[in-house]
């Protein structure tokens, strides 16, 4: 039986077995790749290698980067998720200059890089990153001070441009051209980073393309550091288009860098206690079309005292968020009939639809808003 299963898999074609390895993991495609001379072509073949995720390869060091880049990335990667030595006991270089250059070379099509646990203290700039990258995640990771900082002229002009430009015949050139006037990235999230300041903050202004910016608890941010990135200012993000704030473990209070308004500014989220704060400074954000609100306790008028100025706005999502109604004082007043008020709201009300007033005068107010409960739930307050 074992003798005919090996078989059935010789006389496999490529395409199935490909399919089929396409469910392993990085580390488990390295250990197949020497079982014979056949599967080690096969698990070289770039389809295997668009979407890789590191962080679960316990003892990832940067002579495995060095060996997974030589023998197995390429042209067909366009995500990588990588998980650092910043909690490691061995410690060490884990990113270096002349392998992200490297990074840059083979694999030209890399859109999107997932750095976790990761201490970029070693390297000056995000220059040095490669150049075709639309989305950074930072998660628990360390920066150096002028990290963001692009040259004084704009352009980011690193190592592996300047290789690019001796071969204008090679494949990568069109891609680093493009790319060198400056950051091309779109999508910045940065989520517990220690070291992220107000000034890095300010130093994302000279991102041409930055529309995304999602800031999760970064305790060194404040609300004067956020107002200065507010256009018109010398500062400011002029492309950001959606903004999230979410603070979980401490009272930063940074969404008040609102209250000075924002133009343009067409997409938010605010998250944990942001969410108060960032409440009061709807009125100033007159562009605003979609808003989420996530993780956080709210009242039914609470929010409509918010969003009743938002006439752009679309879409309304709540996350993840408990309400807090008042029960007791109608059935003071009339007691069968403030009973059966509350037993038909029970009743009306379901996960989709947990605050079913709330959505009626939502509807009322804002005609043209979609409103969507994803997690929600109900608290009763004795009134």
């Amino acid at each position: 039986m074992a003798h005919a299963g090996a078989n059935m898999v010789d006389r496999s074609p490529d395409n199935i077995l490909i399919e089929i390895l396409s469910h392993l993991n990085a580390r488990e495609l390295v250990r197949n790749g020497r079982v014979c001379k056949r599967w080690r072509r096969l698990v070289k073949d770039q389809r295997l290698w668009r979407t890789v995720d590191l962080s679960t390869w316990k003892g990832v060091t940067s002579r495995v980067l060095w060996m997974l880049l030589r023998q197995y990335l390429g042209h067909g990667l366009r995500s990588l998720c990588l998980c650092g030595l910043l909690f490691s006991a061995r410690g060490g270089t884990f990113l270096s200059e002349p392998w992200l250059q490297a990074l840059a070379c083979k694999c030209p099509r890399l859109s999107r890089l997932y750095l976790l646990n990761t201490d970029l203290r070693g390297l000056p700039s995000c220059c040095l990153l490669p150049p075709t990258l639309q989305v950074l995640e930072l998660h628990n990771c360390e920066l150096p001070p002028g990290f963001f900082t692009q040259n004084p002229s704009g352009t980011c002009e690193p190592d592996h441009h300047r290789a690019a430009a001796v071969s204008p015949k090679s494949p990568a050139n069109k891609q680093l051209t493009a790319s060198s006037p400056g950051i091309t990235i779109q999508t910045l999230i940065l989520d517990n980073v220690p070291s992220f300041t107000n000034q890095h903050l300010h130093s994302l202004s000279s991102w041409g393309q930055l529309a995304r910016l999602e800031l999760r608890d970064l305790t060194r941010m404040t609300a004067a550091g956020l107002r200065a990135c507010a256009p018109p200012g010398l500062q400011a993000l002029h492309h950001l288009r959606h903004l999230e704030i979410c603070t979980i473990k401490r009272q930063q209070m940074a969404a008040l860098g609102l209250g000075e308004g924002w133009a343009g500014l067409e997409g938010l989220g605010l998250g944990g206690r942001e969410v108060g704060p960032g409440l009061l400074c709807l009125s100033r954000l007159p562009d605003l079309r979609r808003l989420r609100l996530c993780d956080c306790s709210l009242t039914e008028m609470m929010v409509l005292r918010s969003c009743r100025t938002l006439k752009e706005l679309r879409t309304l999502e709540f996350r993840k968020v408990e309400f807090s109604t008042e029960s007791g004082g109608e059935a003071e007043e009339g007691q069968e009939g403030g009973g059966e008020r509350e037993e038909g709201e029970r009743e009306e009300r379901s996960d989709t639809d947990p605050v079913p007033n709330l959505r009626q005068s939502l509807v009322t107010l804002l005609p043209k808003c979609s409103v969507l409960f994803t997690e929600c739930s109900v608290a009763s307050v004795q009134g």
